[in-house]
């Protein structure tokens, strides 16, 4: 029994070795997988301005909150040793401080203005969607996303499916995703394309049940919600591959609702929109109508 154990334990150790090294080799061949180190704590890097002002306001929130943190852990440290039985035997009689309860009201308040002035201007730079260069829709279904490119320069519809399927996870196939050199979980068949250094807006509109459209690097995270139209934009500032996923859970396939966006260059993404409208369906002419979205 000992040794089937100890057989049992290198070949766990041996299959964790190399998971590990097949996610290392998978890091260092995606550029945006790239960006994520071990351990990491802080966001990926930003590709798109509401990204960087999102990462500005989460440092200035952290070194906030650490100082808070710490001068109420140092407090309540001192009142301890202070105050504690053995050198107190007599308790103190004192029932209120006024300086102290105004200090402790006003102070806090003051932090929480500190705090609401930047965060409203974010909300506010996040709501706020300028004249778009380029609008797609993305139509949350159970459990893969529909993208329509509507206007006389596209003007199709395709379906994004991720390439690792349940099976795939369970071991029972092979990871096409992996074998097609993307990342697990992440990969999708039909990648959505952007130009770089546009303002894209994003309408996410839900087919059956709540999903939402996240992409971390943009700083875009929509729900799209049956019978109603969501609007968000971003403006990648570099050219890359970014992966995103659904980010309201929606049923037993949720984990398997990947976002993959490629940012390429205006030439590319000419040339994407010429091969795309002859690959992908062709909108119906009531296709583009906002009305008949809400509706399903």
């Amino acid at each position: 029994m000992l040794l089937d154990n100890h057989r049992g334990k290198q070949g766990f150790l041996r299959k964790t070795g190399g998971a590990i090294a097949a996610l290392a080799a998978l890091l260092a061949a995606s550029p945006a997988m790239a960006e994520i180190k071990p351990f990491q704590y802080g966001f990926q890097s930003a590709a798109s301005p509401v990204m960087e002002q999102i990462e500005t306001f989460h440092g200035e929130l952290f070194w906030i909150i650490t100082f808070v943190s710490l001068f109420v852990a140092g407090l309540l440290g001192w009142i301890i040793i202070k105050f504690r039985t053995n050198a107190n035997p007599v308790p103190s009689k004192v029932h209120h401080n006024s300086i102290l309860e105004i200090a402790w009201t006003i102070i806090p308040v003051i932090i929480l203005v500190v705090i609401a002035i930047p965060s409203f201007k974010l909300l506010y730079f996040e709501a706020d969607i300028p004249k778009p260069d380029v609008t797609f829709r993305a139509i949350g279904k159970q459990w893969f996303w529909t993208y329509e490119y509507p206007g006389q320069a596209a003007n199709f519809s395709f379906d994004s499916l991720g390439l690792t399927t349940t099976r795939a996870a369970a071991g029972l196939e092979p990871d096409a995703g992996v074998k097609a050199g993307k990342p697990r979980l992440l990969g999708v068949d039909n990648p959505v394309y952007v130009p770089v250094n546009k303002v894209i807006e994003v309408d996410t509109i839900g087919a059956d049940v709540i999903h939402s459209w996240a992409m971390p690097q943009m700083g875009v995270k929509m729900d799209a919600v049956p019978g109603r139209i969501n609007k968000t934009w971003f403006k990648a500032t570099r050219i890359g591959t970014f992966y995103g996923q659904c980010s309201e859970l929606c049923g037993a396939s949720h984990a398997f609702m990947p976002i993959e966006l490629h940012v390429v260059s205006d030439a590319d993404y000419a040339a994407w929109l010429a091969a795309a409208k002859k690959k992908f369906t062709a909108l119906a002419a009531n296709d583009g109508d906002a009305t008949r979205l809400a509706s399903k």
